[in-house]
């Protein structure tokens, strides 16, 4: 949610007529947008922060602005401790970017941080300008905030309620994506399996599974993804879809945060660990090949040893494809910042985060050997980062598949960025595989030409 906010903020800037720069010292404009999910970003915002006040200093007409979900929390912290700033903004006005910039101009520094009822037209208003970084793949958020009450999360403090989009707009920002040439897109949501519940009247209200249909039959999407749901809202209804859907792909990202009943009580997260495994069990059944992810916090306050050892247990069972691991980071404002007296020790928590790791890439290199031979089709998304020598796509599971370039010239084997190749693997590792090229074909042109400034959410 954070990139795509980044997206549209850069989408309004340039359809204002500025250019976007990867050099600092050429910038008039510097944008932090910022995210508070974990401490470390409060700390790198300042550090970056600190930096700029320097060049700002050197050059007094640079605008610096912040916004995102630190901006919507910390505003006057943000004004006390770095008052070269022009602009704090939250995540409900990001629509004000470059009108709040040019009232800086003028007026001095400007702060301006909406609730989502002074923001929001019941959340439905048009498409934005969006600044993407890749052409074939695009993001489109369905809904924001969050109605759920987990102990140790801030977005509901920072991003309000859910609010859902009308399903009859997303569609038609689908259709326009499409006929720009994106074949993929990863729908975006702070829970999307309770999309729609604030939509309808009477008897019928869309359900996220209705949705992935009508996405489903958008001509030229080949790839639909979506995160992140919830395990205790993963209904009957959206496994069907995902299994009888073409475009949708086969790989679900179901946060499970701790395999302790205990513990999951204490998160508020709605549901046990038993009831978890069962939903994960019908996904699976259902859906051949699925690929299944998840999120994982250690040292949660309170966590025993034997709370911890059922949660080795519980990811050991669920044999993930892929874990994000998170050591427990307290936010001021949560139920669990001021559980203080139950926090656990970091030299525990990080021996945990070391052993619930093992277990993890255990089960994501037993998945990945289990490919070897195989032909995977790949979406191309360009050149390897770390080996210019090879390119890299998807699968449609969202495997990392590495393979050289045949010939030494991408234009030697029809390799293009959006385009699609057949790969089969040769090597497995816990986070990526590699295979040798088999075909490929180009990314298709796409239904008409527009500059990169392309429609994206409200």
């Amino acid at each position: 949610m954070n990139e795509h906010d980044s997206e549209r903020i850069a989408g309004l800037l340039a359809s204002e007529g500025m250019e976007a720069t990867d050099d600092l010292e050429s910038a008039d404009v510097v944008v932090l947008n910022t995210c508070c999910i974990r401490e470390n970003a409060d700390n790198k915002l300042y550090g970056h922060l600190g930096r700029l006040k320097a060049l700002k200093q050197e050059r007094p007409d640079l605008q610096i602005a912040v916004g995102g979900c630190l901006a919507q929390k910390d505003r006057e912290l943000i004004v006390e401790r770095a008052g070269h700033v022009d602009v704090v903004f939250g995540t409900h006005n990001l629509t004000h970017a470059a009108t709040l910039l040019e009232r800086s101009r003028f007026e001095g520094p400007v702060v301006e941080i909406l609730e989502e009822h002074e923001a929001w037209s019941g959340g439905r208003e048009g498409a934005l300008p969006a600044r993407r970084d890749a052409r074939h793949s695009a993001w489109v958020t369905i809904q924001v905030g969050c109605d759920n009450s987990c102990t140790f999360c801030i977005v509901p403090i920072v991003r309000g309620p859910e609010i859902s989009r009308r399903m009859g707009d997303i569609v038609r920002e689908v259709e326009e994506l499409a006929a720009d040439g994106v074949r993929e897109i990863t729908v975006l949501g702070q829970n999307v399996n309770s999309y729609g519940r604030d939509l309808g009247a009477g008897q019928y209200r869309p359900q996220f599974a209705d949705l992935l249909r009508a996405l489903d039959a958008v001509d030229g999407i080949d790839r639909i993804r979506f995160t992140s749901p919830h395990p205790k809202d993963l209904r009957p209804e959206t496994i069907a879809a995902m299994a009888e859907c073409p475009s949708v792909c086969e790989h679900l990202h179901l946060p499970l945060q701790a395999g302790s009943d205990r513990t999951l009580a204490r998160m508020h997260r709605g549901y046990t660990a038993e009831r978890y495994l069962q939903r994960l069990a019908d996904a699976r059944a259902a859906i051949p090949d699925l690929a299944v992810t998840t999120d994982l916090i250690v040292g949660f306050p309170g966590e025993t040893d034997d709370d911890f050892a059922r949660t080795l247990e519980v990811v050991d069972e669920a044999a993930y494809d892929a874990a994000y691991t998170f050591v427990f980071s307290p936010r001021p404002g949560t139920p669990a910042a001021d559980m203080v007296d139950d926090f656990v020790a970091p030299d525990v928590a990080q021996d945990r985060m070391r052993r619930l790791t093992e277990v993890v890439e255990r089960h994501a290199l037993a998945k990945h050997e289990a490919r070897l031979g195989r032909t995977e089709s790949l979406l191309v998304e360009g050149p390897s980062k770390n080996d210019d020598s090879m390119w890299s796509g998807r699968t449609r599971q969202n495997k990392l598949v590495h393979f050289p370039w045949v010939g030494g010239a991408a234009g030697d084997t029809g390799v293009t960025i959006g385009g699609t190749a057949d790969v089969v693997v040769t090597y497995a590792a816990p986070h990526w595989l590699r295979g040798d090229l088999v075909r490929a074909a180009p990314a298709p042109r796409p239904a008409r030409i527009r500059i990169p400034v392309v429609a994206a959410p409200a």
